[in-house]
């Protein structure tokens, strides 16, 4: 596993349970239907799309999207093509 998601699992963990981001709570839920994913593998997933959105507000100078996060998310399983 990446380095920088391996480091976002504790902020995806607190988003599981924040009432500020049900979306990711709901992400992770769907791909746990998925017959090949396990719960580890799905946090990795959503800590990857995280990742991606912070290198890119950096890339990009600009503030974090939300709307940007809730698109990546939305496409898992299916990863990100910019990492």
């Amino acid at each position: 596993m990446d380095e920088a998601v391996e480091q976002l699992i504790p902020a995806v963990e607190e988003q599981l349970t924040s009432p500020a981001t049900p979306y990711v709570r709901e992400t992770l839920d769907r791909l746990l239907t998925e017959p090949d994913i396990e719960e580890d593998e799905a946090k990795a997933m959503i800590a990857f799309c995280l990742a991606d959105e912070i290198e890119s507000l950096g890339a990009e100078k600009r503030d974090f999207s939300e709307d940007r996060y809730k698109t990546l998310l939305a496409l898992l399983p299916i990863m990100p093509e910019g990492r």
